[in-house]
C-alpha cells in the first residue's frame, strides 16, 4: 500500500503511476492542484508535511480537520466524502 499524508491509499487511485506516482513522490503537487492552489500544493499535504514536519494527518490532534472536510471531491456526493473521511481516517490511524 502507497498511503498519501491524507490517508488515500495511492494504489487504488485509478491516476497512480499514469499521472501520478504519489503525493509523497511528487511532494503534495498531485497533477489535480495545478491552477487550484497557492504552489499547486495540496493544503493537507502543505500543512501536515510541510508546515508540521509529521509523515501523516495520522500523527495530528485535530484529525480530521476542517481542512479535510473542506477539501471535497466535487465529484463525490456529501454522504460519499463523509463516508471516505471515515475510511481516510481510520487507515491514518491504523498506521501511526
Amino acid at each position: 500500500m502507497t498511503l498519501s499524508p491524507c490517508g488515500i491509499d495511492c494504489e487504488t487511485c485509478p491516476f497512480f503511476t499514469k499521472e501520478c506516482t504519489g503525493c509523497k513522490a511528487v511532494e503534495g503537487k498531485p497533477f489535480w492542484t495545478e491552477g487550484i492552489f497557492t504552489d499547486s500544493v495540496c493544503p493537507l499535504y502543505d500543512c501536515s508535511v510541510t508546515q508540521k514536519k509529521y509523515e501523516t494527518c495520522g500523527s495530528c490532534d485535530e484529525l480530521p480537520c476542517k481542512i479535510f472536510f473542506d477539501l471535497k471531491d466535487p465529484n463525490q456526493s456529501d454522504e460519499e466524502h463523509q463516508a471516505s473521511i471515515v475510511k481516510r481516517v481510520e487507515m491514518l490511524k491504523n498506521k501511526a
